[in-house]
């Protein structure tokens, strides 16, 4: 059974971190979460003049998973459990925050200092209650390590960054079933993938015109699909240029949820905890 569009929205601008714009597919007004999904943003395509590149300084997160993938770029990211390292274009970054962190992610300094493009995603994926406090876990997968699956006409090949596309299976492992496809598609491309009926699955498009389940979307709309198990993916024959698009779906968790800018709990009370312990300096600080 083919899952088809049931909700298309377009992405809302706005500024994040230390000021860089990202295109935010959700949460928007009357869209609080694609459970177990509570945010997606598109990081630019941002192009800084020298001295100009900003990105997100120190910041705690408690009680869920940020990943994150660039498609342009460099960008530093540090933590006070002593993890730094530098991500650069096609590599993913898994975090699990777990108990809790304080993070930084910002410009490399070559982009610092030349400037240059910065485009990529984060994504924030909710914790299992089971999961909330446990050691903070990271998974950083180089471009070339992560898996790519292809059609058989050659017109349609996606990144592979969670879950399984056309028999090739993700080199990550998430705490709850979760697919992450990065998928290009040529003019004319025509592709079926499975999927797990029990998962929530949204298609957003960032680059040029994109088929999700026979609807055609552009670049800047996502599409939130029904039920079924599998996803049909394409491109108009008559399309300049090839899509790109996002396709990533989870087991929702059905547990309640309780937010408060990075701390993202099950209770109000747990919310107050993680406050209290960030401003007790229980999470550490990072150490430069």
């Amino acid at each position: 059974m083919l899952r088809t569009p049931k909700k298309i929205i377009t992405a809302h601008r706005q500024s994040e971190g230390g000021g860089f714009i990202v295109r935010r597919p959700f949460p928007t007004n009357g869209l609080d979460m694609v459970d177990p999904f509570l945010l997606l943003d598109e990081m630019g395509p941002a192009d800084y003049a020298p001295g100009k590149a900003v990105g997100a300084p120190d910041h705690p997160h408690r009680g869920f998973e940020t990943v994150t993938y660039m498609l342009d770029g460099e960008f530093t990211h540090e933590d006070s459990a002593g993890h730094k390292g530098t991500l650069r274009p096609g590599d993913v970054q898994w975090m699990t925050a777990g108990a809790g962190v304080v993070h930084s992610e910002l410009p490399s300094e070559r982009i610092m200092k030349e400037g240059g493009r910065v485009h990529g995603f984060q994504l924030w994926v909710n914790l299992p209650a089971r999961d909330k406090m446990i050691a903070p876990r990271y998974q950083e997968v180089s471009a070339d390590s992560i898996p790519k699956a292809h059609s058989e006409d050659g017109k349609a090949h996606a990144a592979v960054i969670a879950g399984e596309a056309l028999g090739v299976s993700a080199v990550i492992d998430t705490h709850t079933p979760i697919i992450y496809h990065d998928w290009t598609l040529q003019p004319g491309a025509d592709v079926t993938t499975k999927v797990a009926g029990e998962i929530n699955v949204f298609a957003y498009v960032f680059e040029g015109e994109a088929l999700v389940g026979g609807e055609k979307l552009t670049e800047g709309q996502v599409a939130f699909l029904g039920e079924g198990d599998e996803v049909q993916l394409g491109a108009p024959a008559d399309a300049a240029q090839p899509a790109r698009l996002l396709l990533i779906g989870g087991k929702p968790l059905g547990e309640p949820v309780a937010r408060y800018g990075p701390f993202v709990m099950n209770t109000p009370e747990e919310i107050v905890k993680a406050i209290r312990d960030f401003q007790a300096g229980k999470l550490g600080e990072i150490a430069r």
